[in-house]
């Protein structure tokens, strides 16, 4: 069912009412009503002229560490510069609403957290948070101002290490942890939200069908019919910005009627 409307269906609010475990799945869209552009999207002017595998892999950064450095932190000033949007924040709402609630992102810019939602699992990473390259142990923000005229910093962790975002670049694999928990989260999930994606990078965009082979149903959240659209009970036209406070709006709203 789509609805691009004001209203929300009413089977949709009467299954999250319900509903004792919610998982959500956030994508890019989520943060584009806070200014963050996407990875695509960030590479202009200067930035037009590079492949996205010299800017964001492992033999991108060895080849020319100084560039990938550089690149992350312009784009970590982006973010600095910006804040976390109504539908973030309405995420945090839900999650204290529900019995089980378990958010999942693709985004790195930690918003969610921002926001006020705790123990988000971050698929990606966080551009925010700064790790060795060779051990891959964090580096904190004392050390990084210490040595803030270096691009990039040495690492404090290994002789031959240095710098980098925690993020997770092209050739990487995933958190098996992160990754692990997300897929139990949606195979138990009672309702899954997806909101903000195309769901076009796995395996993050399985994670609906995972939720749905197991019994959820699933509600999107985009302002284009993607493929998970198709597939998803619901389908909300429009931009999680709008909708998710109006969706935590109407939860409580019934809550206090049957209280």
């Amino acid at each position: 069912m789509t609805q691009s409307g004001d209203a929300l269906p009413e089977d949709l609010i009467r299954t999250l009412l319900e509903a004792r475990r919610v998982v959500v799945l956030t994508g890019a869209g989520v943060s584009a009503e806070s200014g963050i552009p996407t990875f695509r999207e960030a590479q202009r002017g200067l930035w037009a002229q590079f492949d996205p595998m010299a800017l964001a892999s492992p033999e991108g950064f060895a080849a020319n560490p100084a560039r990938v450095w550089d690149w992350y932190q312009w784009r970590r000033q982006l973010i600095a510069d910006s804040q976390p949007n109504p539908g973030h924040r309405a995420l945090s709402e839900l999650a204290a609403m529900t019995e089980h609630f378990c958010l999942v992102t693709q985004n790195v810019d930690g918003f969610h957290q921002l926001a006020g939602s705790a123990d988000v699992l971050e698929l990606h990473g966080n551009i925010t948070r700064t790790i060795c390259s060779r051990t891959r142990s964090p580096v904190f923000d004392d050390w990084l101002a210490r040595h803030a005229d270096r691009s990039p910093p040495p690492s404090p962790h290994h002789p031959e290490g240095l710098c980098r975002p925690d993020v997770v670049w092209f050739g990487e694999a995933l958190d098996e942890s992160v990754l692990s928990a997300a897929m139990d989260a949606a195979a138990q999930a009672d309702l899954m939200i997806v909101a903000g994606t195309a769901g076009a990078v796995y395996p993050a965009a399985g994670l609906p069908a995972l939720a749905a082979e197991n019994g959820a149903r699933v509600l999107d959240i985009n302002p284009e019919i993607t493929a998970i659209s198709s597939r998803a009970d619901w389908h909300l036209t429009g931009t999680s910005a709008r909708w998710l406070p109006r969706l935590v709006a109407a939860l409580a709203a019934e809550s206090g009627l049957r209280a």
